[in-house]
């Protein structure tokens, strides 16, 4: 969440991050990826156990910050491709994070007032957060569904109560699927999700990836699962092209962050970083 969304917030007597946190029922003094995110991005939906393990993790791996920064942009390119140029109206965000600048249903309805979106998250607070502060436009449509994303079932019987999953859908699985350790697994969560939308739909996964600085990586690995919560897994580059099997990989294929279609302003930063993503189609 940027510092204005949060300055929002904190404005709105409706809105306490302090509540919500009381009413998730939360352990503050574990690091949790969402808010370890969120205070990479300068925002402050985060504790001192997170930026503990935040700061430690930087200075064992000095691009994580714009690692960070590189997959928001990645959102925010994917999208505005999906929304602009591919002409899509749905998407499905599975493990949403904490809202940030730039979340999905902005930049999608942005371009695309009527736009639809359902975002997923299995952290209540997330929830809490997204539910507060991510409303949509009057012509489109935000849901919100708290779900495991190893629930496939669950998530699609939900999220049709807002999408139409007949007609195309992008499926965005941005920094979650890091999260399944087991590969078969992961590979068949996404083929569940593929399966259940019909040609035409979209497949965008960002993944954290051990592919430019692999001895960094397995270090910076150790110490999370270690210290923070859910456990990570990094994947190459090879293992990550495999969640778009059966589904056409789009150019540049799966590529860092940093390079999948720059603008000027991403060139600014690091020519690699340690998230790793890719798009695809459904024929």
């Amino acid at each position: 969440m940027t510092d204005a969304v949060a300055d929002d917030a904190s404005a709105d007597d409706a809105y306490s991050y302090e509540e919500a946190s009381r009413a998730a029922e939360l352990d503050t003094g574990v690091a949790h990826t969402a808010r370890v995110w969120n205070y990479w991005l300068g925002g402050k939906d985060n504790f001192a156990a997170d930026r503990a393990v935040g700061d430690q993790v930087e200075s064992m791996l000095p691009h994580i910050v714009p690692t960070a920064r590189a997959d928001r942009g990645f959102l925010t390119r994917v999208v505005r491709h999906l929304a602009v140029e591919a002409g899509i109206r749905q998407f499905l965000d599975v493990g949403t994070g904490l809202p940030t600048a730039g979340n999905t249903h902005e930049v999608a309805q942005s371009a695309a007032p009527d736009a639809r979106i359902v975002y997923v998250d299995n952290d209540p607070l997330v929830l809490v957060h997204a539910r507060a502060l991510l409303t949509s436009t009057p012509e489109g449509a935000t849901n919100y569904i708290e779900a495991d994303l190893r629930d496939t079932a669950t998530i699609l019987a939900e999220a049709a109560r807002t999408l139409d999953l007949t007609q195309p859908v992008a499926l965005t699985l941005l920094g979650v699927l890091n999260f399944i350790p087991d590969e078969d697994e992961a590979i068949d969560i996404v083929g569940r999700l593929v399966a259940a939308v019909p040609p035409g739909s979209y497949l965008a996964i960002a993944h954290a990836s051990n592919e430019v600085f692999p001895e960094d990586a397995e270090r910076v690995r150790q110490f999370w699962n270690e210290n923070a919560t859910p456990p990570i897994t990094f994947r190459d580059a090879k293992q990550i092209s495999r969640f778009f099997e059966g589904v056409e990989l789009l150019e540049p294929g799966v590529v860092s962050c940093s390079r999948w279609r720059p603008t000027a302003a991403d060139l600014e930063t690091p020519a690699e970083v340690q998230q790793f993503c890719g798009l695809g189609r459904k024929a």
